[in-house]
């Protein structure tokens, strides 16, 4: 995939007026920028639209989930409990118009995938099917930094499974001085837990500094130990092209209420290879929804769990209908843009980014900020995490300010993300105009 061909002296590499003519004229002949007029960008303190970099954290809403929830509201008032088999969208297989984007987005078979609760709730079934601690192989092996409901749930399913994490994981963090854990490190660690190791876990783009691991290498070396794999993909969904099923991945989770922009707290996502999930014998938590269809509504008259075949057969309870209709408008998006083509995109802006930063910080003697996420195009994502060594609170609150939207993390890094449905390069020249312009 291309990067964006631009020379360190070039015109959109300037933080002035002709710097910022030259980043909308890139905008303008950018056909993938006509996405941005599909979504609603905050207006800003000046009444322009925000420089929205939060996708990492909330992805803004397609201007098609008002009707689209609107219709479903609809339905509920004049059909009431028919709208399950009669409305516009039947509710009662609501849940199966996921399947195609979803496994489009994920690289896997419709039948691996399935919209259901929220990310921590689908890592903690995902472990009770997946890891099963026997004699020596009992140990998880997980990364730091982690997102923290990660590792309490990793912590907390060790202890319920009569484990001690202090004893049983496995914890890979970085290199002195450094953000990350390398991908060697990882794999090394794996090969010397050996067969004492029964799950990894990881999370394939890293929430705070942006990094992607090597999935299908750890992936393979996970199961070269005898060791099973699983992902978390909550900053990566949406973000960069998967291919979890040729990789061999034996599960993974993601929510989508960030690059997928299906909006606060909106509903996760699952993938179980399908050599798991048509193993109906696999131990699971059941619910009512993953049992077979055809036994569903016998209700008392069935009392035994009958697991459908495939991904649906782990969910717990019927789907909610409005938390998952905005993420129809998105990922109706995704498919009309091809996430490869977003990538390639997203492999032009993230680069603008960091460069204007770079060639700013060297024209003005600036030494307060420092990138900390991987340069290499296969080793981030959309995100850059920026760490600022001076007063990190003010700058993050004159950001804002100034019409830019980052998030922050302790102590000192401000994410933004170039998202490429909806940001463009008048967006990261705006960004890094304000950064370098504050005192």
């Amino acid at each position: 995939m291309s990067t964006l061909p631009i020379p360190a002296d070039h015109a959109a590499l300037r933080l002035d007026a002709a710097g910022r003519e030259a980043a909308r004229a890139l905008d303008a002949a950018d056909p993938m920028h006509r996405f941005r007029e599909r979504f609603l960008l905050p207006p800003g303190p000046g009444g322009e639209p925000m420089a929205y970099f939060t996708g990492n954290s909330l992805g803004l809403q397609p201007r098609r989930v008002r009707q689209l929830v609107e219709e479903e509201l609809e339905d509920w008032a004049t059909l009431g409990v028919e709208g399950h088999f009669h409305g516009r969208r039947p509710w009662y297989t609501y849940h199966e118009r996921f399947r195609e984007p979803l496994a489009r987005l994920m690289g896997a078979h419709p039948h691996e995938v399935v919209a259901m609760n929220s990310l921590t709730v689908n890592l903690h079934l995902m472990m009770v099917s997946f890891l099963r601690p026997e004699g020596r192989r009992r140990k998880v092996l997980i990364e730091h930094p982690a997102f923290p409901s990660d590792t309490y749930a990793v912590k907390t399913h060790l202890t319920a499974r009569g484990l001690d994490p202090a004893r049983d994981l496995i914890v890979v963090g970085p290199r002195p001085g450094e953000e990350g854990p390398r991908d060697e490190d990882i794999l090394a660690a794996i090969a010397e837990a050996g067969d004492e190791l029964a799950l990894v876990m990881l999370g394939g783009v890293n929430f705070f500094t942006g990094q992607v691991l090597d999935m299908p290498r750890i992936t393979a070396a996970a199961h070269a130990a005898g060791a099973l794999c699983g992902w978390d993909l909550a900053h990566a969904a949406g973000n960069i092209p998967l291919r979890l099923h040729e990789w061999n991945a034996d599960f993974a989770c993601w929510c989508s209420y960030k690059y997928l922009n299906g909006g606060p707290g909106a509903i996760s996502g699952a993938f179980i290879h399908e050599r798991h999930a048509r193993d109906t014998a696999r131990p699971r938590f059941a619910g009512w929804w993953g049992n077979d269809p055809e036994r569903r509504f016998l209700m008392h008259l069935e009392p035994e769990f009958h697991a459908r075949p495939d991904a649906d057969g782990w969910q717990l309870s019927n789907p909610p209908v409005l938390g998952l209709t905005p993420l129809i408008a998105s990922l109706e998006l995704f498919d009309e843009a091809g996430i490869d083509r977003l990538r390639e995109r997203s492999l032009r802006l993230t680069p603008y980014l960091r460069a204007l930063l770079d060639a700013s910080a060297a024209a003005s003697g600036i030494d307060w900020f420092s990138v900390i996420t991987p340069t290499e195009p296969d080793r981030h994502g959309c995100q850059l995490s920026i760490r600022l060594e001076d007063r990190p609170r003010e700058r993050f609150a004159a950001l804002e300010q100034a019409g830019v939207v980052v998030d922050f993390r302790e102590p000192n890094v401000i994410r933004a993300a170039p998202a490429p449905l909806y940001n463009g390069f008048e967006d990261c020249w705006r960004l890094a105009a304000a950064l370098t312009s504050l005192d």
